[in-house]
Formats: C-alpha cells, sequence, structure tokens
C-alpha cells in the first residue's frame, strides 16, 4: 500500500513548473477551465519540470470535467487507472476543497 500525499503538492521541480504553476493556479482562481486542465496535464505527465502527483492531476481534471471541459472526464478515468481508492478519495477531497474555497470567497 502507497501512502497518500495529503499536502497540497503546489511544490515544483523547476523555475519553468513554478511559472507554470503560479499561472495556471492565478487562472483556475479566476475561472479559467482551460487552466483546471492544464494543471491536471503537469501533475499527470510532470511536463514543464512540474512533479509527477496523480492525486494533484486527478482533481485538477475533476474540475476541469464538472466546469463542462470534453477532454477532461477521459483523462481523470485515464488517471484514476493507477490510483488507490484512497488516492482518489483524497483527489475529491481536494477538488470540493477547491470550490468551497471559492464559494466562501464570492460570498
Amino acid at each position: 500500500m502507497r501512502p497518500v500525499d495529503v499536502a497540497p503538492a503546489v511544490v515544483s521541480v523547476t523555475p519553468e513548473a513554478d511559472l507554470l504553476v503560479a499561472t495556471c493556479l492565478a487562472a483556475a482562481s479566476a475561472g479559467e477551465i482551460s487552466a483546471y486542465f492544464d494543471l491536471g496535464v503537469a501533475y499527470s505527465t510532470g511536463s514543464h519540470g512540474a512533479p509527477v502527483d496523480l492525486v494533484e492531476a486527478h482533481k485538477w481534471f475533476n474540475l476541469a470535467a464538472v466546469a463542462g471541459y470534453e477532454d477532461a472526464a477521459q483523462c481523470r478515468a485515464d488517471v484514476a487507472e493507477e490510483m488507490t481508492a484512497r488516492e482518489i478519495a483524497e483527489a475529491q477531497r481536494r477538488a470540493r476543497e477547491w470550490i468551497a474555497a471559492g464559494s466562501r470567497a464570492a460570498a
């Protein structure tokens, strides 16, 4: 059994990853749906020097899918095949937390 990383995975590997994550997080906070998907891709593949983190990837693909991004549901399913049930539950918890934080900010 693999341990579940419960800390938010905003730690990056390179300065390029720092910029990508910061840019995408800012866009995601503004409701940019493609930024959710881009974060999912970065965390699922390690692109742009981002750390591979399937829990974070699932979270971002989940948020993109819920928001209507067409390819996100399939990407979420692909990532989920490599995850444990606990990791998926953690990803879902983080997605709910992101949504709740956005709702609190809007209130």
